[in-house]
C-alpha cells in the first residue's frame, strides 16, 4: 500500500459520521462570536468556518461570552461574515507520526511544507497537547549530551533530559549558536521549532545553517511570523508532541525552539483578543500558566523510555534580561545560556557571557576535576572583569594581586578558546583537553 493510499484512508476514517453546524453572529478583530453549536463545544475545540467563496476556516474555541462561543482563526478571516455556518470538526487535535518524518518540514498542522509529498501516518495518535510524565515516575538526568560547542560543553555542559535557555537581544547570534547545536549534537534525534520566525530565515536555516546531514536526522516545525498566534502557538505544542514521540521510542531527542518568547506574544494575543486583563507588559495571566505547561514537557521520559533536552531562545525585550518572560522562563529551566552584546559587538562568536550563564545539573553529571579546571577558568574570568576598566586604562600595576596577574595571563587564551566558527565542532572530550592546555593542567 502506497503512502498516499495509506493517508486517504485514514482521512476518510477520521469523518465523523453526523455534522453538527452554527451560524456567525459576530466578529470584532480576530474574534468571531459563533451562536447555535455552544452546548456541543468546549474551549480547545475546532470548529470550520465556510466563508464566502465556500472555502473553509479552521478556528479554535478560545472561550464564552453571552452564551455564545469565540472563537480565533487559524488563517486569515477574509470572507467570513454574518450568518457564515460553521460545523464543528475534531475535538482533540492529535497526530500520528513516524520515524519517516525524518528530514521533513512541517507546519503548525502537521501538514509537509517541503514538497516532498504526503507524511507518512502512524498507528497510535498523540495529542498535540499533552500533559508531562508524572515527576515521581520521571527517570534522574544523567549522562552529558555533546552540542559539539566548546563554550557549552566545557563550562555549560548540557546532561540528557535538561532544560536550558539560550537569552539574547536580537541580532546576537541566538539561531546561528542554534544551528551549530542542531548539526552537531549527538543526540539520536534533533527537533527545531522556528516559531515566529522571519519567512527569509527559514530556508536560510534549514539550508544553509542545519544542512543536509542534520537535516536527515530532524523534524523542523515551522510557522512564521505572519501567521495567525494560533499557528504560533500551535506550532510550539507540535513542537514537543513530535519530540514525545520519538522520545517513546527509547531515543534520546535534543529540542531546540527559537522561540518561547514569539509563543508568550502570540498567547498574549490569544488571551487579549479572548477578554482577558492584561497584567505585566500586557502579558495576561495565561501566558505564565501555559509557560510551565510547555516546558515541563521536556526533561527525561519514564522508565524504558528517552529523554528530550530542551534548549530554548528567549528573545529579550531591550536586553533587558529581567523582563517578564525571561524572568518566568529562568525560573522553570535547569539553567540558563546568557548571549551578550557587548561581547558580540567586539567580534566574539558564539557570545556566551559564561560568568552569567549556569548549568545546574552540571556539577552532578561531571567528575571532580572536571569541575574544578571549570571553576579555575571562571575564577579567572571574573578576576579579570572585576579589573578590566583598570587594566584597559594602564592604571593596574602587575605585581599588586596575584590572582589578577595570573588572570591577566590566562584570560586572553580563554577569550580565544571560546570564539568557534559555525563550522568548526570540538566534542566535549576535546573542549576539556583544550581548556587544561591552556590552564597549564595535566590532563588524562
Amino acid at each position: 500500500m502506497t503512502v498516499e493510499t495509506s493517508s486517504l484512508i485514514k482521512s476518510i476514517e477520521s469523518i465523523p459520521s453526523t455534522h453538527i453546524f452554527g451560524r456567525v453572529t459576530a466578529v470584532q478583530g480576530l474574534l468571531i462570536e459563533v451562536a447555535g453549536i455552544e452546548r456541543h463545544l468546549s474551549v480547545g475545540s475546532r470548529c470550520n468556518i465556510v466563508a464566502r467563496g465556500e472555502h473553509r476556516v479552521l478556528c479554535e474555541v478560545v472561550g464564552f461570552r453571552d452564551g455564545k462561543g469565540l472563537l480565533l482563526p487559524f488563517a486569515a478571516i477574509e470572507g467570513i461574515g454574518l450568518g457564515c455556518k460553521v460545523e464543528l470538526a475534531e475535538s482533540r487535535p492529535s497526530i500520528t507520526p513516524t520515524s519517516a518524518w525524518l528530514g521533513r518540514v512541517i507546519n503548525a498542522l502537521g501538514e509537509p511544507i517541503d514538497g516532498k509529498g504526503p507524511l507518512p501516518q502512524g498507528d497510535s495518535p498523540l495529542p498535540i497537547r499533552n500533559t508531562p510524565p508524572p515527576a515521581h515516575t520521571r527517570n534522574r538526568v544523567s549522562g552529558k549530551l555533546d552540542l559539539g560547542v566548546r563554550a557549552i560543553n566545557a563550562f555549560l555542559t548540557c546532561c540528557r533530559g535538561q532544560r536550558m535557555g539560550i537569552f539574547a537581544g536580537s541580532g546576537v547570534g541566538k539561531s546561528i549558536l542554534m544551528s551549530m547545536v542542531a548539526r552537531y549534537t549527538s543526540a539520536d534525534v534533533s527537533v527545531i521549532g522556528l516559531i515566529g520566525e522571519r519567512g527569509r530565515e527559514v530556508q536560510e536555516f534549514i539550508h544553509d545553517d542545519l544542512g543536509p546531514e542534520g537535516l536527515a536526522r530532524s523534524v523542523v516545525i515551522v510557522a512564521t511570523s505572519d501567521e495567525a498566534p494560533l499557528m504560533r502557538r500551535q506550532a510550539a505544542y507540535m513542537t514537543l508532541a513530535v519530540a514525545e514521540y520519538f522520545r517513546d521510542q527509547k531515543k534520546d531527542v535534543l529540542c531546540l525552539m527559537d522561540s518561547v518568547t514569539r509563543f508568550a506574544m502570540a498567547q498574549r494575543e490569544i488571551g487579549l483578543s479572548a477578554g482577558e486583563p492584561p497584567t505585566t507588559k500586557g502579558y495576561p495571566p495565561t501566558v505564565f500558566a501555559e509557560l510551565p505547561k510547555l516546558l515541563e514537557r521536556a526533561g527525561p521520559g519514564t522508565a524504558g523510555k528517552g529523554s528530550i533536552t530542551g534548549l530554548f531562545t528567549v528573545l529579550v525585550d531591550g536586553d533587558d534580561h529581567n523582563e517578564p518572560i525571561a524572568d518566568a522562563v529562568r525560573g522553570t529551566l535547569d539553567g540558563h545560556i546568557v548571549l551578550e552584546r557587548a561581547i558580540a559587538e567586539r567580534g566574539r562568536y558564539p557570545a556566551v557571557n559564561i560568568l552569567r550563564s549556569i548549568s545546574r545539573t552540571m556539577p552532578g553529571c561531571n567528575r571532580a576535576e572536571e569541575n574544578e579546571i571549570v571553576t579555575r577558568a571562571r575564577r579567572y574570568l571574573a578576576a579579570y572583569e572585576n579589573m578590566a576598566e583598570m587594566i584597559r586604562l594602564g592604571a593596574y600595576r602587575k605585581g599588586t594581586n596575584q590572582e589578577v596577574d595570573e588572570a591577566m595571563t590566562y584570560y586572553g587564551p580563554i577569550e580565544e578558546f571560546l570564539r568557534q566558527k559555525k563550522d568548526d565542532r570540538t566534542d566535549i572530550a576535546s573542549s576539556y583537553a583544550q581548556l587544561a592546555k591552556i590552564l597549564g593542567v595535566e590532563w588524562k
